[in-house]
């Protein structure tokens, strides 16, 4: 499928989702009436920019903060650095990430995924964030949203909340520490009470996969008020966690499990990674679907492969966007084949590193 036609297909999708929370209260069909504009006006300018030979992929994912006030197994942004209690004298201040979410407004992107660490835990970007013309999906662990937090959402919701389960309470304090699950729930119920749209994610691992890819799992998320769900394959970036990783088996009953979820639940939002990026092609990293900027503003070509070759507080966007460094990397991508995991790049981090290494490689 057409790169390009198929993005187009998911944000029309999103759109779909905010419709059914969003059509029966004033403030939510002003929003919605905005945001469709805005939507047409940033396709228009992902075009010209495409016809001048920059492709603007119409999503990016910002790693806001490197603090979080849990210690999850497993957690991808502590292994691979983005993540630490001595990260927070380099993270990029208010004012850079307005200047960066400014610049892909002009782009055209019309999604930022932000996460962290946690990223409740920097306000003040959120804040920054949510005066932008951009829809910001904010990946939580969802014990930090308290009033005043659901308060900034109620009154601009273009910042969506994605709260990180694992399954149920066992699988979900397994991985997270025990409690999680019920503030976890109980933020969903205060999400719930104000009518406010919210996703989930979930990292699909050999031990939860029976059940969180269930068609009454995902009922029951529905009538909780959840408006879509983003199924991400667990990537082992923690020695002794192989056993996680799914297998070929695994892999196409999870595709399997996805197609019928999508179609079984057609109101929300269901995507699935790497399956949904199989369909077009293969890995959406280095500029192609998205990338990755990380709390120091670093350039990476995605959360699993944390490798940047530029920084935002030198380099724009655009830069980024048409460096030789991410034009290589695509074509490492492009040439890989069908993963044998969940992400491409990490598993030929070797091709990546040795390009990282190369002088003049911009």
């Amino acid at each position: 499928m057409n790169l390009n036609l198929f993005m187009k297909n998911g944000i029309q999708g999103i759109l779909r989702s905010m419709s059914r929370f969003y059509l029966g209260d004033p403030v939510g069909r002003a929003f919605l009436v905005k945001m469709l504009l805005q939507s047409k006006k940033s396709a228009e300018q992902r075009e010209r920019h495409e016809k001048a030979g920059t492709h603007i992929p119409p999503f990016l994912i910002a790693s806001i903060a490197s603090r979080c006030n849990l210690r999850c197994a497993g957690c991808y942004a502590r292994a691979g650095g983005a993540c630490g209690e001595d990260g927070a004298a380099r993270e990029l201040t208010a004012a850079q990430w307005a200047d960066i979410f400014g610049q892909a407004a002009e782009l055209g992107v019309s999604f930022i995924l932000l996460a962290g660490g946690e990223p409740l835990m920097r306000r003040d970007i959120l804040e920054a964030a949510a005066a932008t013309p951009i829809v910001y999906p904010i990946f939580t662990n969802g014990t930090l949203l308290d009033g005043d937090t659901l308060s900034l959402f109620e009154q601009h919701r273009n910042l969506i909340p994605v709260l990180s389960i694992e399954g149920g309470r066992t699988a979900t304090d397994a991985r997270r520490g025990a409690g999680v699950y019920d503030q976890v729930d109980a933020a969903i119920a205060r999400l719930r009470e104000r009518g406010l749209l919210y996703g989930v994610s979930i990292t699909v691992t050999k031990e939860n996969q029976p059940v969180v890819m269930r068609t009454d799992f995902v009922s029951r998320l529905e009538k909780q008020g959840c408006g879509g769900v983003i199924y991400v394959e667990y990537v082992p970036v923690e020695a002794g966690s192989e056993h996680l990783v799914l297998d070929e088996a695994d892999r196409v009953r999870a595709a399997d499990s996805a197609r019928e979820l999508k179609d079984s639940f057609p109101q929300m939002v269901i995507l699935s990674f790497p399956g949904d990026e199989e369909a077009i092609g293969g890995c959406l990293a280095a500029g192609r679907g998205f990338f990755h900027i990380n709390p120091a503003g670093g350039a990476e070509p995605c959360p699993f492969s944390p490798y940047a070759r530029q920084n935002l507080q030198e380099h724009s966007l655009l830069e980024v966007l048409g460096s030789a460094y991410f034009r290589r990397l695509r074509s490492i991508s492009e040439g890989a084949g069908d993963p044998a995991g969940g992400c491409t790049l990490f598993q030929h981090k070797d091709e990546v590193e040795a390009l990282l290494a190369q002088e003049g490689c911009f």
